[in-house]
This record gives structure tokens, C-alpha cells and sequence, in this order.
């Protein structure tokens, strides 16, 4: 086998060890992913996938899905993998351009709690899943991202083949084929951002990474350099820029551990989140009301105000992708949290009020291409009594550079739970999952995952998560006799 696929699979099946930073963080961000799918589980976007595929028999195993009812590997990830993306608070991650964890995460739950897998061997392959995206991802980006393409759908799809293929058991030769078949799967576009379509970008990658990786086990073959042969994933996805895959190393350090992951601080687009941050510490430092905001002006790079194309957004989902909204509740509040992208919050006087004060502009492409690496984003607020306060940021928060700490994952996995589970019940889910190495099997879960989305009456007497759990044999039991579907 030969080309970058060729050498991931060897290294996934090299009988590398993860260290304990290693697995860690993909604790956290395992944790952090799941609390982002069960917040989404109510999205127009989920429910019009449910709705689509409701009839739908799945053969083989089956699984919960977020929302309830049963379905195959495939199509749980299609509807967890949307969830898990729709209210973009999703993780980040640079190396390769792409929101990792919502493919990731979603993919590799159905197979593990379909052929009941520990949560240690969801952890192995969530880090080889990731570790795939990286290195496919430093070969065409940032100028495949550049060009338009949304990587969580692209980079994201191929590099998850290998970390389901990894979960199913498949030797190297097998990981090789689902990711080459992924490269045929692999497709999303970034004009679709501000859309109920991007959040089904991640769905749909979780799936072909599932479907690719069934594929492979039943020896279907692609080329395994077609990352890098003529008419192949580079020539035609990478953009002018790409470097391609040459001198890329596997895996030394894990990527987790040298460049890590970015969760989310804020409920929207990655691309607001550093001005929003200065903002926020520009307020902290000096103390001024918005009502006191002459002018707010932003600098960020020009992929970034490419992503932010609403500056007077219309609806929730716009609004995640306006710097002028996002830094709008910024000068109004403390923080920004789900409850702030709904309709009517979208609506609100206070905040349509400082749109027009608020301006974007970007990095020029000499600057960028001279610098060689991200430049900083700059905030400039001018005040009414006179004062100009300007402040950058090289990593939004989250970032290895400024990393969440207890408190701070706690308090967004409470955001993202609230309306779903009791508050102590979301703070004992998220003790399991950071206990996730020593779980043996996935079950737990199971009860959130049918709860979330549901309406509040459908709630109404199902008890506890600590009650729920106790029948979760029951409920396993039972899968088997349930009809196949998402309903």
C-alpha cells in the first residue's frame, strides 16, 4: 500500500499506546460533544432528518438515537451527527480545518454501543479518528477550506472512516479501503453556512464514514493513494495552495496533545470568537455600558469574514453566523448561551439596535501570506465619553493556549443539558463520561439520548436519569424487538 492512507492505517495498527494528556482531552471532548448533541436534538434541521427517514428498516444492529427510537449504525450517525453540529457549539479543530468532534463522536457511537464496546475503546478510536483528520487535513488545507469547501464534511469524513474502521476491527488494509472509499463520499460546501444544510454536512460525514468503513469489511476496494493520484482528493479539492502530504508525520506527538482541540466558549460560528472574547475583556477591564458604544470595529482573517455573511441576520441560524449579533450580546451580557439564538432573541430591540455599530473588516492577503501563519483578531470599541479601547487575540478561549477549566466545561455542559435533564443529573452524566476510560460498556447514555428533543410532556414521569439507568438492561433487551426506525 502506498500514499498517506497507506501510512495512517499502518500507524492505527502499529499497537500504539495513547498517553494520559492524550486521553484526556479526548475525554473532554468526547464530553463536550455530547453535551453539544443532546442540546441540538430539538433543531429543525434534526428533526427534518428524522422525519425523512422515519419508515426507514435498519438490518443488523441497532442503537439509540438522540431524540429516541432505535436505528443501524448508519443512520444513528446521520441524525446524532446533525445534532451534534446544529447549534454550531461544536469544538473546532485547526490542523484540519473541520468542527472534528461532531463527525467523530457521532460516527463511532452507533458501532460502540451496537457491538457494546468500553468507553476505553472509544476513546482509542476517537483518537485515531482524529489523528486521521489531521494528517489528511495538513495536506490540502488551509486552502482547501479556502476554496470553499467545508472540511468537517470532507477532511472530516475520510479521517472518521478510520477510526469506525479501527472500532470494527479492520486491519490496516481494511482502514485503508474505508478511507479510500470515504474519499468518494466526501463532499460540502461553505455557501450553505448560515443554513439548516451545514449542521446536516457533519450528519451526513458521520454516516459515510460508516457506511465506508461497512464497505471495507466486506472488501470493497478503492485506491489507497487517491489523496495524492492525478485526478484524486488534492488536484481536485485542494486549492491552488496545498502542500499535499510530503514530510507529514503520524502520530508523533499525538496531535491532541501538541495542537489540541477548541471548544466552544460560545453557542456559534468559531470565526466570532475571538472578537467576541475581546469584547468580553475589553468590558471586564474597563467597566462600560453598551448604551455607551459609539462604534465597534473588527478585524479578523479573510476566511473568517467569508464565514460571517449576516450582518443583520434574520433568523437563529443566521445569527450564528453574524459577527455583528455575536458581538452585539457581547456588549449587552456576561456570556453568550443558547438561550440567546432563538427567534425571538434574534428579534430583541436592545441588540438590533447595535448592529449597525458594529463593522467587519479583513486581513488583506498580503498580510496573511507574508505573516505565514493565522494573524490576530482586533477589536477597536469607541465610546461615548471619548475613550478608544482596542485589544487582539492570537486563540480564541478554549484553545490549548487558553484552556477551559473545570468550571468552565461544567457550566456549558449544564447549558447545553438544560431542558433535558435535572441539573444533578446532567452533572452525574458528566462524571461518567469523564470517568469514560472506566465505563464498560456505553448504556449510560442511553437514557439521555432518548430524552433529548423530546417535549416537555413526553418527559413528564420518566423519572430521573438514576431511575432511568437502572432499567437500562431492560431497555437493551428490548432494542431487539423494537422496529428498526427513527420515529
Amino acid at each position: 500500500m502506498a500514499g498517506i492512507i497507506a501510512a495512517i492505517a499502518r500507524w492505527s495498527r502499529s499497537g500504539v499506546g495513547f498517553g494520559d494528556l492524550a486521553r484526556l482531552r479526548a475525554r473532554h471532548a468526547i464530553a463536550d460533544t455530547i453535551g453539544c448533541l443532546l442540546a441540538g436534538a430539538g433543531d429543525p434541521a434534526v428533526q427534518a432528518v428524522r422525519t425523512a427517514f422515519a419508515g426507514s428498516i435498519a438490518e443488523g444492529p441497532r442503537c439509540t438515537v438522540v431524540g429516541g427510537g432505535q436505528a443501524g449504525e448508519a443512520l444513528s450517525a446521520l441524525v446524532n451527527g446533525t445534532a451534534a453540529h446544529a447549534l454550531d457549539y461544536d469544538d473546532n479543530f485547526r490542523p484540519a480545518c473541520s468542527h472534528a468532534s461532531a463527525v467523530l463522536v457521532p460516527a463511532l457511537l452507533g458501532p460502540a454501543m451496537a457491538r457494546g464496546a468500553s468507553g476505553r475503546a472509544l476513546v482509542d478510536a476517537y483518537l485515531v479518528g482524529l489523528e486521521a483528520q489531521a494528517a489528511v487535513g495538513r495536506g490540502v488545507n488551509p486552502s482547501h477550506y479556502a476554496a470553499g469547501w467545508h472540511a468537517t464534511s470532507t477532511v472530516g469524513c475520510i479521517g472518521t472512516a478510520a477510526g469506525v474502521a479501527w472500532l470494527r476491527g479492520l486491519d490496516a488494509a481494511g482502514i485503508a479501503r474505508a478511507m479510500s472509499l470515504a474519499v468518494s463520499m466526501a463532499s460540502g460546501v461553505k455557501g450553505q453556512f448560515g443554513t439548516p444544510a451545514k449542521p446536516l454536512h457533519a450528519g451526513l460525514a458521520a454516516r459515510n464514514a460508516v457506511e465506508a468503513a461497512a464497505l471495507a469489511a466486506c472488501g470493497m476496494t478503492g485506491r489507497t493513494d487517491i489523496l495524492e493520484a492525478p485526478q484524486g482528493f488534492r488536484e481536485l479539492f485542494g486549492g491552488p495552495d496545498s502542500t499535499g502530504w510530503e514530510g507529514v508525520a503520524i502520530g508523533v506527538p499525538h496531535v491532541i496533545e501538541s495542537e489540541g482541540l477548541m471548544p466552544k466558549r460560545h453557542p456559534c460560528c468559531g470565526s466570532t470568537h475571538s472578537a467576541v472574547d475581546i469584547a468580553l475583556d475589553l468590558k471586564a477591564q474597563h467597566g462600560f455600558a453598551a448604551a455607551g458604544v459609539v462604534a465597534v470595529e473588527t478585524l479578523v482573517g479573510l476566511v473568517n469574514q467569508r464565514n460571517l455573511a449576516y450582518p443583520d441576520p434574520a433568523d437563529e441560524m443566521q445569527a450564528r453566523f453574524s459577527m455583528q449579533y455575536c458581538v452585539a450580546l457581547a456588549l449587552l451580557q456576561d456570556r453568550l448561551e443558547l438561550s440567546d439564538f432563538t427567534a425571538e432573541a434574534v428579534a430583541a430591540q436592545p441588540v438590533r439596535a447595535l448592529l449597525p455599530r458594529i463593522t467587519m473588516t479583513a486581513h488583506s492577503p498580503e498580510a496573511e501570506r507574508a505573516a505565514g501563519r493565522p494573524l490576530p483578531h482586533r477589536v477597536t470599541i469607541r465610546l461615548a465619553d471619548g475613550r478608544v479601547l482596542s485589544g487582539e487575540r492570537g486563540w480564541a478561549k478554549g484553545t490549548i493556549a487558553d484552556p477551559f477549566d473545570d468550571a468552565d466545561r461544567r457550566a456549558k455542559f449544564a447549558d447545553c443539558c438544560h431542558g433535558t435533564l435535572d441539573p444533578s443529573d446532567a452533572a452525574s452524566l458528566h462524571d461518567r463520561l469523564d470517568r469514560l476510560d472506566e465505563q464498560p460498556d456505553l448504556a449510560f447514555l442511553e437514557p439521555a439520548l432518548a430524552r433529548a428533543g423530546q417535549p416537555t410532556e413526553a418527559r413528564r414521569g420518566g423519572g430521573t436519569m438514576s431511575r432511568q439507568s437502572a432499567t437500562a438492561d431492560q431497555n437493551r433487551s428490548a432494542q431487539g424487538r423494537l422496529a428498526a426506525e427513527v420515529r
